[in-house]
């Protein structure tokens, strides 16, 4: 790729796991070795630990939510959509990010959300083509990725 197709990113954010979830997951996976260490003796309950510890990092890559906003495009993930698609973003606090994603939740919509963040954004999809109806996304800085994608934000 060359040099100018490649620009640096307007927006990025990475949402990783608190450091209490990991915590909390990694005691009941040291729980679980503990108990095949007392039931099988020394190499199991070793190769568990190790294998819990991998599984532990594991969880901690699939979970982190990158957003990204670069060469016209928001990026979430794997998720991409050209900016020229996106149409109102609205702000969302905790008490309207918790009904949006919940009671009031479109089943056809793009959900990149995390429950150890408690506020997010609604974007709205204007594109024929796709049935999405909007992207909601688990955010703590929604002015700033607003103003990333050009956008003004909505009550």
């Amino acid at each position: 790729m060359s040099q100018s197709s490649k620009s640096s990113p307007v927006y990025r954010e990475k949402l990783a796991p608190p450091l209490w979830l990991l915590a909390f997951i990694y005691f009941l996976l040291a729980s679980l070795s503990l108990s095949i260490w007392a039931a099988l003796g020394n190499m199991p309950g070793a190769l568990a630990i190790i294998l819990s510890t991998l599984f532990l990092v594991l969880i901690r890559m699939r979970t982190t939510l990158h957003i990204e906003v670069s060469n016209g495009e928001l990026r979430i993930n794997r998720a991409h959509i050209e900016q020229a698609f996106l149409g109102e973003i609205t702000q969302l606090d905790k008490e309207r990010m918790r009904t949006t994603s919940g009671r009031d939740a479109d089943p056809a919509s793009f959900l990149a959300i995390r429950f150890w963040v408690s506020q997010g954004i609604k974007i709205q999809i204007q594109d024929p083509r796709d049935p999405t109806p909007y992207w909601l996304i688990s955010t703590r800085k929604g002015k700033d990725l607003a103003v990333a994608l050009g956008r003004a934000l909505g009550n």
